[in-house]
């Protein structure tokens, strides 16, 4: 069985049982803790904006960490890279494709911007020590950490004062399912087991198909794995474009991306440094450019339309060519 896995075919229905695994394993996760604090009074607004949010994004989390303690640095920070990408160009292109996106106020003038701004914080410390390293991930988590208390603090002063709360979810309290106790721990205990062994088998089966086929770890990273880790993003902004639920979407992988780099990124080097190459710095420069062309094509209008969608596809259809040709294509 062993021997099965390490062979292409084995490696690929291994690297389809991971993604399922981290993607339903997320999904208990995220059930049982919100059940959990649901239990203990936690506010609905507060599981929202943190079990929920940074539930979407457990799959990079737990490939990143493995990558990284695997020393498949380059697997760590492509899928990383590769996600945000992805979600910016793919999953809201798609999504501009079944009806217009409409951008809130508050993520054209605050989350685009922070969103560059942490992209580039993290190229900087790459660049400068040419590895992202255990100091490095530590003022990630403490950007993250100020970004989240920002957020959780502007959400409450704007449900007080009846305000709009932009793209920032509020969660109703009918809105997380009752689970009694003994559920509430089979869905966590089962959800981190499953996240681990998919974080695991995606890594193991991505680097087996790296060698066999002459793939580098970048490479499979910002490709198979960038699009692995992100269907949940991919598959629920498609269901609430195809729902007209259109209003969050943009600040929702908007929040995905900054939570990778900041959170996913930041655990990943405090636990183990991060190597970073020029490649990374090209990748890096890329997601800033291709956030600043959404950002202008949405700074007057407010929304992305078919036209956008169809446009943020081609670049992204152009990235995948350029990446594949600079890694000497796949043998």
């Amino acid at each position: 069985m062993i021997t099965f896995f390490s062979t292409v075919p084995g490696a690929i229905v291994l690297l389809i049982l991971g993604f399922a695994f981290l993607i339903k394993g997320a999904d208990y996760f995220v059930e049982g803790a919100s059940a959990v604090a649901k239990k203990l009074h936690v506010p609905a607004l507060i599981i929202g904006m943190t079990i929920v949010a940074m539930g979407t994004s457990l799959p990079e989390c737990s490939v990143s960490i493995t990558a990284s303690l695997a020393n498949a640095n380059q697997l760590a920070i492509g899928n990383a890279v590769g996600s945000n990408i992805f979600n910016l160009m793919v999953v809201l292109g798609t999504c501009a494709l079944f009806s217009k996106l409409a951008v809130s106020e508050d993520t054209i003038k605050k989350d685009l911007p922070f969103s560059i701004f942490c992209a580039v914080v993290l190229m900087v410390m790459g660049i400068i020590g040419s590895s992202v390293g255990h100091i490095d991930g530590i003022i990630l988590l403490i950007i993250f950490v100020l970004f989240l208390i920002s957020m959780i603090r502007t959400a409450l002063k704007a449900r007080a004062t009846g305000a709009d709360t932009g793209d920032m979810e509020i969660m109703e309290d009918s809105d997380i399912e009752d689970l009694s106790t003994i559920k509430c721990i089979i869905y966590i205990v089962g959800g981190a087991i499953a996240i681990k062994f998919g974080g695991d088998w995606v890594v193991n089966s991505s680097t087996t198909l790296a060698l066999a086929v002459g793939m580098s770890e970048a490479l499979v990273g910002l490709t198979i794995c960038a699009l692995g880790t992100s269907l949940p993003e991919l598959v629920t902004s498609i269901a609430a474009a195809r729902k007209n639920e259109l209003d969050m979407a943009i600040g929702n992988v908007v929040g995905s991306n900054i939570f990778n780099i900041l959170f996913v990124l930041g655990i990943a080097s405090a636990i183990s440094p991060i190597s970073f190459i020029t490649i990374n710095t090209i990748d890096i420069v890329i997601l800033c450019v291709f956030s600043i062309i959404m950002w202008l094509m949405v700074i007057k209008k407010k929304e992305l339309n078919k036209v956008d969608g169809i446009i943020m596809l081609l670049l992204y259809i152009g990235y995948l060519a350029y990446i594949i040709i600079r890694d000497g294509g796949i043998s």
